[in-house]
């Protein structure tokens, strides 16, 4: 179990900047959206904490609603493709969607996720990143709203982790045990 006095983590964000940083981002799509209701749709886990901290801090209208992707690698003979769904299905329609995320990598689920909702109707659909680890995009996909770019291989705290992985922590780090050996 990782907590925050464990001696292999190392602080890539610390809590104030994250603080400052959400902030900011409120500030900037309460302007975008003045007049409007936001529909914050956050995918679970790593999306749970921003979402609560910038929710707290937009001056418009909030509706917030909770998705739990799933991916299925299905194989077909020589061929693999993978499906995507989300749990529970959303009625988006005429809603302006912002979809949270805790971190954007490949971008393939939040590629799909965008997609979906525009399709089921949504007025726009733009999305909120806390990180964006655009090094790993395997899609042309950029968030309209991040906090942080980052490259580490495997983090912790502030809503990433695993079950009891550090999800806790009010600050991002990385650790030793999961870090690979060029951060080292």
């Amino acid at each position: 179990m990782v907590t925050s006095n464990d001696k292999n983590l190392k602080v890539l964000i610390p809590k104030e900047k994250i603080e400052k940083r959400v902030q900011e981002l409120a500030r900037q799509i309460s302007s975008e959206y003045a007049g409007k209701t936001v529909y914050a749709l956050c995918v679970l886990e790593n999306g749970f904490m921003f979402m609560s901290d910038l929710v707290r801090e937009l001056e418009v209208p909030v509706v917030c609603a909770f998705i739990k992707t799933q991916e299925k690698v299905i194989r077909q003979g020589d061929s693999t493709r993978i499906e995507i769904s989300f749990i529970p299905e959303l009625d988006v329609r005429g809603h302006d969607v912002l979809l949270v995320e805790g971190i954007v990598q490949s971008g393939v689920t939040s590629e799909f996720l965008m997609r979906n909702m525009t399709a089921r109707g949504a007025a726009s659909v733009k999305m909120a990143a806390f990180l964006d680890k655009s090094s790993a995009r395997r899609v042309s996909l950029q968030p309209d709203y991040f906090g942080f770019v980052v490259d580490e291989s495997y983090m912790v705290g502030y809503g990433l982790g695993g079950p009891e992985q550090g999800r806790n922590l009010g600050y991002v780090a990385t650790t030793a045990k999961f870090s690979t050996a060029a951060e080292k």
